[in-house]
Parts: structure tokens; sequence; C-alpha cells
């Protein structure tokens, strides 16, 4: 097995050092977007007549999968472009 050159190493190093400032910049990207998402706020039920609050729990759950597969094809088009 051949000595690892001085060069070689160098590099090797620059390489490694490269690509842990690329993970900390999408680790601190992941934590910035975590803190900006706001918080929904609560429903307020208690002047809801009994059928609009029925009417709220009665989701169409097609529709639902459909905006999870949205959300998720959204997701997936911003990660490839970063």
């Amino acid at each position: 097995m051949e000595p690892i050159q001085p060069q070689q190493r160098r590099a090797a190093d620059q390489v490694f050092q490269e690509s842990l400032d690329q993970l900390e910049d999408i680790l601190q990207e992941s934590s910035t977007e975590e803190e900006e998402i706001p918080q929904l706020p609560q429903l307020d039920t208690s002047s809801l007549s009994e059928v609009e609050a029925q009417d709220l729990i009665n989701i169409d759950l097609a529709a639902l999968e459909d905006a999870v597969a949205d959300i998720e094809q959204y997701l997936e088009e911003i990660t490839k472009t970063k």
C-alpha cells in the first residue's frame, strides 16, 4: 500500500470540509424553515351548530389524499432544485 501524499490528503480534507459546510447550510435552512411556520389558530366550534360542526368533521378522504399527494410532489420538486 502506497503512503498517501500530503497533496492528496489536503485535497481530501478540502473536499470533506466543503461537504461539511454544505451539510451545515442545509441543516440551518431546515431549522429556519421550521421556525417560520406559524401556528394555526384553534378552531372555536362553540358558536357552530351541531350540523356545522359535523360538516367540519366529515372530511372527504379522497380530497385529503389528493392534497397530501400534491404536497409530497411539491416537496420533491423543491428538493430536486436545491
